[in-house]
C-alpha cells in the first residue's frame, strides 16, 4: 500500500477550501439565532452558510484537486483541527435503537475504527484498490466503518438493501462480479444458497456474535486488526461506489460514482439545502442501500463537520420516529414524502421538538397537503430537494426562499439546469419538457462516470449539449421548477399532457385518502385517461365505493384543471413500491394496459 501523501498534499483538500470562505470561519464563531417567529408562530430559518439564493450561486466554486480521497482529505482533516484545538472535538456518529443502547464516536474514533476495518480488507482479505465490495448491513455502525474502510482502501462499495432476495443479491453479485460480500445472520443464508453460482466473490464476512462456516467473522478479524493502516492514492475520477438504482422503471443499472462527484460534490447539499454547521446532528430515514443514504448519511453531514444520527429501525415506525425527535437534540430532519405522509396521520402536536430546526424531504415529490399539514401542527416548513442516483441535488428550496408548495425550488448552484425539447431547444416558462443538466462543452465533476458495462445506456443520457434526467418538468416566471413525472409516467388523454403528481396532489387532499398512485389506462375514445389507484384513511374503508369515487372525481375537479380529474378510480389497500419507498407507477400501468 502507498501512503497518500503526493497528491493531497500538493492539492486543495475539502476542508482546506473551506476554510477559506467567510462562510465556513463563520462556523467557529457563536452563532446568533437561526431562525425567528412570524406572526403565526411558523419558525422562519434564516441561513447560517450563505445569505440568499443569489449569494449561494456566486459563493459555490469548488475546485477538484487530481488527488482526493474523502477519508484522508475530509475526514482526517477534522480530526486534524480538533486535535490542534482549531474546532471543538464534535460527535461524527451517534447511534441509537429501541433498547437503549447508545453508540458515540468524534471524528478522531471514526478515523481508529474505520483504519481497523480497512487493514480487514486489505491485509485479511487481500482486496486491491478496485476490487468490488458488497455490502448489505442494516443501520449499524459496522456500515459506516465500513464505508469509510472501503475508501481509504480504495475497494469499490456496492450498498445493497437488506430488503434483496437471494434472486436480486445473486443478479448484482454476478453483474457487478463482487470480490467480497459483507452481510449479517439475516442473509447470510440466503447468500449461502447462491454463492456457488458467484465465481468472482472470494470473501464472505458476518457481522454476527456467531460464527458461521465458511464465513470470516467480522469481529474477530476487526478486534485483532492492525490499526495504523495507511491511506492508499486515489485520483479524484477514480471509482468509489456503485449503487442499483431502484428501477421505478426498468432494471436496475450500476450506476458508478467517483471519489469527487460524491466526495466533493455533495458539499452543495451539505452547505447549503441541508445549510449545516459543525453544531447540527443530522437524521436521515434512508435505507442504508441507496444513495440517498450517501447523500445524507454519509457525505453531506461529514463534509460539513456535523453529526450524523442513526436510529437503528427494522422498519419505518412514526411513532418511533416522532419519540426520537423529541428525546434526541436532533436539529435537521430529512426523510422521504413516503414517510412524512406515515407521520402527520399522528397529532404531532402532542410532541416536542425542541432542537428540531430544519426539515428537508427527497426521493419523490411531496404533495402540497402534506407539507401544509406537517407546518400547521409543529410550525416547520418542509424544504424539498430533487436529484438522482446518477447526480447530486439538482433543484432544491434553499432557506431564505419564498416556498412554493409542490415545486421542487430552483437549480442548485451545481448545475446549469433547463427545460428542453426533444430537439434540445431550452424552452421558455410555462412549457412542459425534459429537466436537463447542460453537460457541454464541460461536464459537470458531479455526475455520475458510467452505467458499467453498458456504454449504450449511458450515452442515451446526452442528447445534444445536455445530460436528460428522464424526467419532465416545467420552469415558472420565477425560474422555480415543478415536476410533472418520470417521461413515460405522463399520461396524454385526448390530447391532453397530464403528469401523475399534479393529480396524486389533488386526491391527497381529500381527507378520505391517505395515499394515492395516478397512471394512465386504455379508453377506446381517448385513448388513454387517468386512473387513480387510493389507500383509503380506515375510517373510511367502509364508505359505499360509488359515492366515494363519485366524491373524489368532483374534489380533484375544483381543486384542478377538470379534464385532469381521474375517469377510473380503484381502491387498494396498498400501493406497489420499491425497496426505498417510490411508487412503482410503471408496475400499474402495465396491469392496466395488460388487460387491454
Amino acid at each position: 500500500m502507498q501512503n497518500n501523501l503526493k497528491g493531497p498534499i500538493m492539492a486543495c483538500t475539502v476542508v482546506q477550501l473551506l476554510l477559506k470562505t467567510q462562510s465556513f470561519r463563520f462556523l467557529w464563531t457563536p452563532l446568533t439565532a437561526s431562525f425567528r417567529f412570524s406572526k403565526k408562530s411558523y419558525r422562519v430559518l434564516a441561513p447560517q452558510n450563505f445569505l440568499n439564493y443569489e449569494s449561494l450561486k456566486k459563493q459555490y466554486k469548488p475546485e477538484v484537486p487530481e488527488y482526493f480521497n474523502f477519508a484522508t482529505d475530509v475526514l482526517d482533516k477534522w480530526t486534524e483541527m480538533e486535535k490542534e484545538g482549531k474546532r471543538p472535538t464534535r460527535l461524527a456518529l451517534w447511534w441509537a435503537n429501541d433498547k437503549g443502547d447508545e453508540v458515540r464516536w468524534n471524528f478522531e474514533e471514526l478515523g481508529f475504527h474505520s483504519r481497523k476495518v480497512a487493514s480487514v480488507l486489505s491485509e485479511v482479505c487481500g482486496l486491491q484498490k478496485g476490487d468490488r465490495v458488497m455490502l448489505l448491513l442494516p443501520r449499524i455502525p459496522e456500515w459506516w466503518l465500513i464505508n469509510v474502510a472501503c475508501m481509504r482502501t480504495g475497494t469499490v462499495l456496492i450498498p445493497g438493501t437488506t430488503q434483496l432476495t437471494a434472486k436480486d443479491i445473486l443478479h448484482r453479485v454476478q453483474t457487478s462480479k463482487a470480490k467480497c460480500i459483507i452481510t449479517d445472520d439475516v442473509l447470510a443464508p440466503a447468500i449461502d444458497c447462491i454463492v456457488s453460482e458467484c465465481q468472482s466473490l472470494k470473501f464472505k464476512l458476518i457481522v454476527s456474535k456467531d460464527h458461521r462456516e465458511g464465513w470470516l467473522n467480522f469481529k474477530d478479524v476487526f478486534t485483532n486488526a492492525n490499526a495504523d493502516h495507511n491511506c492508499v492514492t486515489t485520483r479524484n475520477q477514480d471509482p468509489m461506489t456503485i449503487f442499483f438504482t431502484s428501477g421505478t422503471t426498468g432494471s436496475p443499472k450500476m450506476t458508478e460514482h467517483s471519489h469527487s462527484s460524491y466526495g466533493i460534490g455533495l458539499t452543495v447539499n451539505g452547505r447549503y439545502w441541508l445549510d449545516l454547521t459543525s453544531s447540527d446532528i443530522l437524521w436521515n430515514t434512508s435505507d442504508t442501500g441507496w444513495a440517498k443514504s450517501a447523500w445524507s448519511s454519509v457525505f453531506a453531514p461529514w463534509i460539513q463537520g456535523a453529526c450524523v444520527f442513526v436510529h437503528n429501525m427494522p422498519r419505518f415506525d412514526p411513532t418511533t420516529v416522532l419519540d426520537t425527535l423529541s428525546r434526541f437534540p436532533i436539529t435537521t430532519f430529512c426523510s422521504a414524502p413516503t414517510a412524512y405522509r406515515m407521520l402527520v396521520q399522528h397529532n404531532l402536536t402532542s410532541y416536542k421538538f425542541q432542537s428540531l430546526q430544519h426539515c428537508v424531504s427527497a426521493g419523490e415529490p411531496i404533495n402540497p397537503e402534506v407539507m401544509e399539514q406537517w407546518k400547521k401542527q409543529t410550525g416547520l416548513d418542509i424544504y424539498e430537494g430533487y436529484g438522482q442516483t446518477e447526480t447530486v441535488l439538482i433543484c432544491g428550496t434553499f432557506k431564505g426562499m419564498k416556498i412554493k408548495p409542490g415545486s421542487m425550488g430552483m437549480p442548485s448552484p451545481a448545475y446549469d439546469v433547463k427545460i428542453i425539447d426533444e430537439h434540445c431547444n431550452v424552452l421558455p416558462p410555462g412549457k412542459e419538457g425534459d429537466i436537463a443538466i447542460k453537460a457541454k462543452p464541460t461536464r459537470p465533476f458531479c455526475l455520475f462516470t458510467q452505467y458499467i458495462d453498458d456504454p449504450e445506456r449511458t450515452d442515451s443520457t446526452l442528447q445534444g449539449n445536455f445530460y436528460v434526467t428522464g424526467d419532465r418538468g416545467i420552469v415558472d416566471e420565477d425560474g422555480y421548477f415543478w415536476f410533472v413525472g418520470r417521461a413515460d409516467d405522463v399520461i396524454n388523454s385526448a390530447g391532453y399532457r397530464i403528469g401523475p403528481f399534479e393529480v396524486e396532489s389533488a386526491l391527497i387532499e381529500h381527507p378520505s385518502v391517505v395515499e394515492s398512485a395516478v397512471v394512465s389506462s386504455p379508453d377506446p375514445i381517448r385513448g388513454e385517461v387517468v386512473k387513480a389507484f387510493v389507500v383509503l384513511a380506515s375510517d373510511c374503508v367502509s364508505r359505499d365505493p360509488e359515492k366515494l369515487i363519485k366524491e373524489l372525481q368532483d374534489h380533484v375537479k375544483k381543486v384542478t384543471a377538470p379534464y385532469k380529474y381521474p375517469r377510473k378510480v380503484e381502491f387498494v389497500q396498498q400501493l406497489p413500491k420499491t425497496v426505498s419507498g417510490k411508487i412503482r407507477r410503471n408496475e400499474l400501468r402495465k396491469q392496466e394496459w395488460g388487460k387491454a
